[in-house]
């Protein structure tokens, strides 16, 4: 059975407790400076997903990741030290790209301004093409409605017409329908 509340308590103790191991010091100079983001722990509470981000190049990056890795068992009996579990999880470092997704999204929002910003200057020297307001007002309302209810009243009574001739036609059809029944 999975207690989510008791996994969610095991993750933000490792990080925790991983993060005041980083703080003391790891005697590994390929170490840079890391910020441990976020910890997620299996249902089951024998994986850690250790997040983390590295300020700094690309080098650092890697150099970071290659120091967690070779400093993941000294970190995972820390861990053990420090929880009160009967199994001690196993640690996964992954780098989180909170870092180069924010910027991303940064980036996107510069261009959207810079677009919004040009569209503003076409609009300002711009004239309409047509009327200013091409929409219909409360007087071209009135117009239209007076000009629309006289051809509506003419033509009622020839489709009033139309319907009787129809109704005719359609009698005749089921007389001789009914005709056809009373032969057989």
């Amino acid at each position: 059975m999975v207690d989510h509340a008791r996994a969610r308590k095991m993750a933000d103790r490792i990080k925790v407790v991983i993060a005041e191991r980083l703080d003391r010091g790891i005697k590994d100079p390929r170490l840079g400076f890391v910020t441990i983001t976020d910890v997620q722990v299996t249902g089951d509470l024998q994986h850690a997903s250790v997040f983390y981000t590295v300020y700094g190049s690309d080098q650092e990056r890697a150099d970071t990741q290659a120091a967690l890795k070779s400093a993941t068992g000294m970190l995972r009996s820390e861990v053990g030290k420090n929880i009160t579990a009967r199994l001690t999880p196993s640690l996964e470092f992954i780098l989180d790209a909170i870092p180069e997704n924010a910027q991303h999204i940064e980036d996107l929002l510069r261009t959207a301004r810079e677009r919004d910003a040009e569209a503003l200057k076409l609009a300002q020297g711009a004239s309409y093409a047509g009327d200013e307001n091409p929409y219909v007002t409360d007087d071209d309302e009135d117009d239209e409605a007076d000009a629309a209810a006289a051809p509506v009243a003419a033509s009622a009574p020839v489709a009033a017409d139309e319907t009787a001739a129809s109704d005719a036609s359609t009698s005749e059809d089921d007389e001789a329908v009914s005709g056809n029944d009373d032969a057989k």
